[in-house]
């Protein structure tokens, strides 16, 4: 994947239990954040930004959207305990982690496994990459989105 190159196209579960698919988004920029576990600490904390930074990010013509392998109602719970105001699309399957690159080993406690592998994708409103942040703190995501969203 390169920019500029039509980013993957999907349709996933939302924490309504919606289907939403990302080619229906055409015409507004999307932040595409890819996090292992809702409700965990560094997934929070990447989340909440988002949450904190919606202002910025709905003047520059953009939504959000994040994606994980949790259960829609488990997204749904931590959607409301934190009050995002975008949605949060479950992966169960990792299908679009996996076009996206962003499924893969990570380590743990010298433990080797299988997982979401934290990134941002910011996609024009052509449905193109404008943006790729693959392997990136939760703060730096923030950042590094809305300083280009900011351009």
């Amino acid at each position: 994947m390169n920019l500029g190159e039509m980013a993957p196209d999907f349709e996933l579960t939302s924490d309504e239990g919606t289907p939403i698919k990302l080619s229906d988004m055409r015409g507004k920029k999307v932040v595409l954040f890819f996090y292992p576990k809702a409700d965990t600490p560094g997934c929070t904390t990447q989340a909440c930004g988002f949450r904190d930074n919606w202002p910025i990010i709905e003047a520059a013509g953009a939504t959000v959207l994040g994606i994980s392998p949790d259960s829609p109602e488990k997204l749904a719970k931590w959607r409301a305990k934190q009050g995002f105001p975008y949605n949060l699309l479950s992966d169960p399957e990792h299908e679009v982690a996996e076009a996206y690159g962003v499924w893969g080993e990570k380590k743990m406690y010298g433990r080797a496994y299988m997982g979401i592998i934290r990134s941002h994708f910011v996609i024009d409103e052509d449905g193109r990459f404008a943006d790729m942040q693959v392997k990136i703190s939760p703060k730096n995501s923030i950042a590094k989105a809305v300083k280009f969203l900011g351009q």
